[in-house]
């Protein structure tokens, strides 16, 4: 990808006493001032509570999209629980993407009913309604048929809604949409996700946020440990917390 829909983005929060201003990620970022995106593909991964989630959703905001899920073109809210990040965000773009969509898999049942009641053209969602399939089925269909190319697509978490086949099938989806000009910026938690070649991956912790290769991601080095050997990981697992 030569041109880059997001380029960086740029955090000044003022407010003192805040959620947003608690936040490992907003602390770091409200000092380092920038963030840069120069791949086609950024993961964004961490521990729960560190902010990922809450940074994704502030760019897709930003970059003008329903914070529950859809295109520029969805404006629907069930529920006002998204924080005021975006207002202290500037996005800075080399180019202007002609498709996009930000997907969230802990609100995608109220984008499957949007998309219902607006009795949109189901061919771009598989050819059936979001609620006649399963989560993950559902979920997938969206990206194969919705998603064009030529696009900024922001997804959050999308493994919870995928098993480990459909995540290695999101991946191909992935690989066809790059191939396209598109962009990825993904928080996430999957390491199988995370392999995505030639992806920036960056690894949010309590003391700011930092790049790093695949297998030094804490994700993928704590799994590998695990699938290496489950019954002595567990083993050393259950007895250190006999200990404490």
């Amino acid at each position: 990808m030569d041109r880059h829909f997001i380029y960086e983005i740029k955090v000044a929060v003022h407010e003192e006493r805040t959620y947003i201003s608690s936040l490992p990620i907003v602390k770091y970022l409200n000092k380092a001032k920038r963030l840069g995106f120069g791949q086609a593909v950024t993961f964004l991964v961490g521990e729960n509570g560190t902010g990922k989630s809450t940074l994704i959703e502030a760019i897709a905001a930003c970059a003008g999209y329903n914070v529950e899920g859809g295109s520029k073109n969805f404006n629907f809210s069930t529920n006002h629980t998204e924080s005021n990040l975006h207002q202290y965000i500037t996005i800075v773009k080399e180019a202007y993407e002609k498709d996009g969509f930000f997907l969230r898999a802990e609100s995608f049942y109220n984008l499957a009913s949007q998309v219902d009641q607006l009795m949109l053209d189901l061919r771009g969602y598989g050819g059936k309604s979001l609620h006649e399939q399963s989560h993950g089925e559902g979920f997938l269909a969206l990206v194969q048929n919705r998603f064009k190319g030529d696009g900024l697509y922001i997804l959050d978490e999308p493994e919870s809604a995928l098993s480990p086949l459909r995540q290695l099938a999101l991946l191909v989806e992935m690989d066809r949409l790059v191939k396209n000009n598109s962009q990825f910026i993904i928080a996430t938690h999957s390491p199988i996700l995370m392999a995505f070649p030639g992806a920036v991956i960056y690894q949010i912790t309590q003391g700011g946020i930092e790049a790093v290769e695949y297998e030094n991601c804490g994700h993928y080095r704590m799994t590998r440990q695990f699938m290496n050997d489950p019954e002595g990981f567990l083993r050393r697992l259950f007895d250190a917390q006999g200990m404490s």
